[in-house]
């Protein structure tokens, strides 16, 4: 507990004990009164001042307003009669009760969060004038070199420049399992070192780094609201002042015909403090605030409520291929040569890619893993969306696809069903030929499977060959692909997804982040996979998934639902309760005691509901 709820919980146990020997004194005459007044303003002196304030601010008919008119006026009562003194003091009591136990379960919840998200560091190491001195990473610059010993937390984004280690990732993307890192590797802020001692070249400022644009990130989330929020506050709005004026109508207006002033006075009063709409209030934002914080201790980020509720119903996911279902490494997987062994297909072909930086160039040497001797490779020429052609050995070799087998006269086989095939040509005779795939993620499959067991409509967008796109998508499940689109057909075939969709499903595209933005950008709700240190991927992004793991997905929108599902829940029980309780008052069927329960009891109930969302994951 903080100091002031500690003060709270002081005065509320001293309030308790007056209303207690109030009650207990034998006193029942017209000053009886004074004897609950010291119990009451002990306290609800703050709710009568706010009150007060903020009539005087224009700000009337909210929760303090109704409280104190509720509570002031069942002292008025006895001037009808008997004075319903302990139950208005009970009835302000039952009320702070209720405050105190919202406000821990917010503050509970914030701080849980902010557990789970702990990533700001404290300091950083900086290397000046040959010493290190701990500097707030604010005032690091780009450039600088900082040192990072065992358990410390890395503070800004860099590059490692000596000695290796192990990070533990967990704050940024839910996953324990250590990541190693050695000379060249780039470190995002957040991650702990866990073993050995690394020097970084800062890359960016603290503003601009990992860490900074995440807590950013986490701690606006609130600001955008879901529609279930936008619904409550204008709900609030406009009910507050219809009870209130109800309230005096049922104070007024039947006595005239009926009489029995006390008996309608109270019956109004009674109305008023069942009125409160605190339930609905306090309870539906805390549920979004607690599914969001679930869903970024596993290294989920939502950036608001409105997103939320987007991602629950999803009923249209468009994935990108390379990147998000895929490792987006290219391997050598099959060779097939011809009239020459597997070791010579593989050694020309590397040696014909040398001088190229495409992945597939690369996987080619990575393959072969032996250092290439250049000086026999001469007149590279690289010819653009076919392949090379090079002089190896002083002859000419062509490595690449059909059309450039068929310009040099080449024939060839067919290319298998799957992955990108590389021919290659030694003096105008088919030598063989190199299959390159880019493996499947481990839990791609069952990421799609999922989304397709709960009716979600699944599918693939990619600049692939169709051999290779369809194979993908038939291996994981993916219902409808499209392949060979260039970045702005990918928009094009979102746009037709988006005029088929029927009634409030969405729409989420999940891609890298980067290529994919423009695509993210139009989706309802744009969702960026595997985006740890990737500025573009966080900007981009409405959801952001910290790791590459596509399952991740699929967590992500259980999560949503889930928290979509208790704030229906809150939504339904709390109207329900009162709408029932204020019929019951209007009648004189019920008194002070249940209209509490109504209010604050509800209150209590709902937030304890709320509470559950923090426990998603």
């Amino acid at each position: 507990m903080t100091k002031k709820q500690k003060l709270m919980l002081l005065r509320i146990l001293l309030s308790a004990g007056l209303l207690a020997a109030a009650v207990l004194i034998p006193y029942h005459g017209p000053w009886r009164f004074l004897l609950f007044l010291p119990a009451y303003f002990t306290i609800g002196w703050d709710v009568l001042w706010r009150a007060t304030v903020n009539i005087a601010h224009g700000q009337v008919f909210d929760e303090n307003f109704l409280m104190a008119l509720a509570t002031v006026g069942a002292f008025c009562t006895g001037f009808f009669g008997e004075g319903e003194y302990p139950e208005a003091v009970f009835v302000m009591l039952f009320y702070q009760v209720g405050e105190l136990f919202q406000g821990y379960a917010v503050g509970k919840s914030r701080k849980s969060i902010a557990s789970l998200m702990d990533l700001r560091p404290d300091y950083a190491n900086v290397e000046r004038e040959g010493q290190l001195v701990q500097a707030d990473p604010e005032d690091v610059a780009v450039g600088d070199v900082i040192t990072v010993k065992p358990g410390e937390k890395v503070p800004l984004d860099g590059r490692i420049i000596q000695g290796s280690t192990t990070l533990n990732t967990a704050a940024l993307t839910g996953e324990s399992l250590p990541r190693s890192v050695g000379v060249g590797d780039n470190v995002p802020s957040g991650c702990v070192n866990l073993s050995g001692l690394i020097r970084l070249e800062v890359k960016k400022a603290f503003e601009e780094s990992t860490v900074a644009k995440i807590l950013d990130l986490v701690e606006n989330a609130a600001s955008k609201k879901a529609q279930a929020e936008n619904f409550i506050t204008r709900f609030a709005r406009y009910y507050t002042p219809v009870v209130v004026l109800s309230a005096v109508a049922l104070a007024v207006l039947p006595p005239l015909f009926l009489g029995g002033w006390a008996d309608w006075l109270r019956r109004a009063l009674t109305f008023l403090v069942v009125s409160c709409p605190c339930a609905l209030v306090i309870s539906v934002p805390l549920s979004f605030f607690g599914g969001i914080g679930g869903a970024s201790r596993q290294g989920i980020l939502i950036k608001g409520g409105n997103y939320m509720e987007a991602l629950a119903a999803a009923g249209t996911v468009v994935f990108d291929k390379t990147g998000t279902l895929t490792q987006g490494v290219f391997q050598v997987t099959e060779l097939h040569p011809d009239e020459i062994s597997e070791s010579q297909l593989l050694e020309l072909a590397a040696l014909a890619e040398s001088y190229s930086d495409h992945p597939i160039s690369r996987s080619l040497r990575e393959a072969w893993g032996q250092e290439l001797d250049s000086s026999r490779v001469s007149q590279a020429e690289e010819l653009s969306g076919r392949g090379v052609r090079v002089r190896i050995d002083g002859k000419t070799v062509c490595a690449g696809n059909r059309k450039l087998m068929k310009e040099a006269g080449v024939s060839c086989p067919a290319d298998p069903a799957s992955g990108t095939v590389v021919h290659v040509a030694v003096e105008g005779r088919y030598a063989g030929h190199i299959v390159i795939a880019d493996r499947l993620k481990p839990d791609a499959k069952e990421a799609v499977s999922r989304l397709n067991a709960w009716g979600i409509q699944t599918v693939m967008l990619t600049g692939d060959s169709k051999a290779a796109g369809e194979a993908a998508a038939r291996e994981l499940g993916i219902r409808q692909v499209w392949t060979g689109l260039m970045p702005g057909d990918k928009v094009d075939k979102v746009e037709a997804l988006l005029a088929a969709q029927t009634g409030k499903s969405r729409l989420a595209f999940v891609g890298d982040g980067i290529n994919d933005a423009p695509v993210l950008s139009r989706a309802d709700v744009g969702i960026a996979m595997g985006a740890l240190g990737s500025d573009a991927a966080i900007e981009a992004a409405d959801v952001v998934l910290m790791d590459d793991r596509p399952s991740k997905l699929a967590q992500a929108i259980r999560i949503s639902r889930r928290t979509l599902g208790i704030v229906r829940q809150n939504i339904v029980f709390a109207l329900g309760v009162k709408a029932a309780v204020l019929v019951l008052s209007a009648l004189g069927l019920t008194g002070m005691w249940l209209a509490v329960f109504a209010d604050v009891g509800v209150m209590i109930l709902a937030v304890l509901n709320a509470s559950r969302a923090l426990r998603l994951g």
